[in-house]
């Protein structure tokens, strides 16, 4: 039996909790989690913490806001005029919305709150400058 190395196909189960011990994310009840080592197709620190687990091994990681989803960044808080949305769009707080510039490519963000006739948006992921703590069982090695 070979330990998970990079360009391996796996499959894991996994539950993400922040540094207060609320979980985020879990593969519970669900298939497990299937991806690609060193493909990017997760976190950095997630990968990382794959390389060199053996099937049926678990183990737990902490893994720091720069190999998850990067550090908080004030330049992605926006403020948008209220006329620039259309008409049939009456923002929230706490709603999610998909920004589509005319000059580039689509991305989320998440309306946060109202200063006069600008609506405040923030383009961050919601994990950005947060520690997590991931349990990863290793199911196989496709």
């Amino acid at each position: 039996m070979s330990a998970a190395k990079t360009g391996d196909k796996v499959k894991v189960h996994y539950t993400g909790k922040l540094a207060n011990g609320t979980p985020f994310d879990t593969s519970d009840n669900q298939e497990p989690l299937e991806f690609t080592v060193g493909a990017g197709d997760v976190i950095q620190g997630f990968e990382e913490a794959v390389l060199g687990m053996n099937p049926g091994e678990t183990k737990t990681t902490v893994i720091n806001s720069d190999e998850a989803y990067g550090d908080y960044d004030e330049d992605l808080v926006l403020e948008v005029e209220r006329e620039q949305f259309p008409p049939e769009i009456t923002p929230e707080i706490g709603q999610r919305l998909q920004l589509h510039p005319t000059d580039g490519e689509s991305f989320g963000a998440v309306v946060t709150g109202f200063a006069e006739d600008m609506v405040i948006l923030d383009a961050n992921h919601p994990l950005a400058g947060q520690e997590l703590t991931f349990e990863i069982q290793l199911i196989e090695i496709v």
